[in-house]
């Protein structure tokens, strides 16, 4: 959906009270825009970020330009939830915008033009490790036109230098202004992000002598598995000078584009880019034989693809409009359900992430579907009376090992269980755990731990003698009882277990790790060096004994 920004002009061109309507009605799906105050990016005027992917360079011959078009674009908004997509365009590489200036602006056009379509921002980048060296008026001229052509859309952002290589900042910034004032001629007021020294990394070096301009930003890149510690440090020095960043450029693997998938590492960039606000876009939504590319040859999500997808849906901003049972229940107008009882798995309050479809177990109805990790169902539930009660899950999965955990509304988990495959995806299965439940209303959580697994129902009912809480292989967790043997052999803070590179001391936990606190057992939900129980990183698990 394309909605322009300036109704005012709009109105006084037309004079037509039908055309405003209109463009009022579709206001509200439209993206908001992005201004810069102090070191934050602001979404209509709020405290936000974004997370989407970056295409591969769109030079001819690549192998990336395949997927310069609406129907890939599209995808990455269905598949991933993500409302953010940055068109690469190659510059100055064999067979980039030098060697075939329309071939690959009108790539980009594309690209724009879907997410525009599609309610994503987008970022046109000028890719180039060099840009600061050749003639100027080739990025001027081609930033001019896509600001005249679309800078009317908030959903434009301009990118005008990818990666300097280890230059000083004094040589990027005369460059960057020129760039500026071209875009600023036709757009006065839409994002631009400007490219830092040694590969977009000293953004430190950058705070020091911004640029005088409004809605502007700055470039910071990584990649998990070379970059850690000492580059967040930087970045917090560059927020803390007063810069606002954009990591328009990460990946999940080493700085070469290949290599494993470095998960804890991500974690903690994550942790790091939510903290602070800072949107993201990772490298690279292609099909190469690489560690960073997203995809297969055949289509497939690679290693690293399953891992950006499932933090690109579980950003706070995910789009969660994939054609789903949108999830859109008002929250204070849920109706309680009363506990013990059995819930439909459909009869949520609130979602993230998933779909419904008609089921073939027995009874049938609908069951909840297509479920990644971190997606998450609320329930409002109305317990009868305190005290000890078995829950048990009717959910079936096809062929992978994964799991679901329970858990109150504010992230204190319950319980965590595994359910192991049962061959088909309407092949059900019945896994239980018990839970001590307070009396009264409240909301439960139940949350993927991981991908690939249906839900039907889940039953709630007081735990007799013959409950054994289910034999799953889960843990059970969430006694707040007498439970000295779950905290045995856990490091106790500030005792941290995980370090940030293979030399250092440690420094924090990671998703799964457990850490004791003034007598409590708590779980890291993801990277965290906070205080146990002190914020969301942690959820509570258990009382120890003295």
């Amino acid at each position: 959906m394309r909605v322009m920004k300036n109704l005012n002009s709009v109105y006084v061109a037309c004079k037509s009270v039908l055309l405003i309507s209109a463009l009022a009605a579709s206001f509200a799906h439209a993206v908001e825009p992005l201004t810069v105050s102090g070191n934050q990016v602001l979404a209509g005027g709020e405290k936000k970020s974004f997370a989407g992917m970056s295409l591969f360079w769109s030079n001819n011959g690549w192998g990336g330009e395949k997927f310069y078009d609406a129907e890939s674009v599209a995808k990455i908004k269905s598949d991933m939830n993500a409302n953010l997509v940055r068109a690469a365009m190659g510059v100055d590489e064999n067979g980039g915008y030098f060697d075939d200036p329309a071939g690959n602006e009108a790539k980009v056009r594309r690209v724009v033009e879907a997410a525009i379509d599609n309610d994503m921002y987008v970022i046109i980048d000028w890719h180039s490790h060099h840009a600061h060296e050749h003639d100027w008026s080739k990025a001027k001229d081609f930033f001019s036109r896509m600001a005249k052509d679309y800078g009317h859309y908030d959903h434009v952002i301009y990118e005008i230098y990818n990666e300097p290589l280890q230059i000083p900042w004094s040589d990027i910034k005369p460059y960057s202004e020129a760039v500026i004032s071209a875009i600023r001629a036709e757009d006065p007021d839409n994002l631009i992000v400007v490219g830092t020294p040694q590969w977009s990394q000293k953004v430190d070096e950058a705070s020091l002598d911004p640029i005088d301009g409004t809605n502007i930003a700055y470039t910071l890149h990584f990649y998990a598995a070379t970059h850690r510690e000492y580059l967040r440090s930087a970045a917090k020095t560059a927020l803390d000078n007063g810069i606002a960043l954009f990591a328009t450029e990460w990946g999940a693997v080493s700085a070469n584009g290949d290599g494993a998938v470095d998960h804890s590492s991500t974690d903690a960039w994550m942790a790091f880019l939510q903290e602070h606000n800072i949107s993201h876009a990772n490298w690279a939504y292609n099909d190469k034989y690489e560690g960073a590319s997203a995809l297969t040859p055949s289509g497939a999500y690679t290693e690293s693809g399953e891992k950006v997808r499932d933090i690109i849906k579980g950003w706070p901003t995910a789009d969660g409009s994939d054609g789903g049972d949108d999830g859109d229940t008002d929250p204070s107008t849920c109706e309680a359900m009363a506990v013990p009882g059995k819930i439909q798995a459909e009869d949520y309050c609130s979602m993230v992430g998933i779909k419904t479809q008609a089921t073939a177990d027995s009874g049938g109805g609908e069951n909840v579907g297509w479920i990644e990790t971190s997606d998450s169902m609320t329930y409002r539930v109305n317990v009868a009376d305190t005290g000890r009660y078995k829950v048990s899950y009717r959910v079936a999965a096809k062929d992978r090992h994964t799991g679901l955990q329970l858990q109150s509304v504010d992230g204190d988990v319950y319980a965590t269980l595994d359910i192991s495959p049962t061959g088909a995806w309407q092949s059900w299965k019945t896994i239980s755990h018990q839970v001590e439940l307070n009396k009264g209303k409240q909301d439960l959580v139940i949350e993927a731990t991981g991908r690939g697994w249906n839900l039907n129902w889940f039953e709630v009912e007081k735990a007799t003698n013959d409950d054994d809480g289910g034999d799953t292989g889960g843990d059970t967790g969430g006694d707040t009882g007498d439970t000295a043997g779950q905290c045995q052999d856990v490091s106790v803070y500030p005792n941290w277990i995980r370090k940030d590179w293979s030399g250092g001391q440690p420094t924090h936990q990671n998703k799964g790790d457990q850490m004791v606190h003034s007598g409590k057992l708590y779980l890291a939900k993801w990277y965290t060096n906070s205080v146990p129980g002190s914020d969301h990183s942690w959820s509570f698990v258990a009382n120890c004994s003295d």
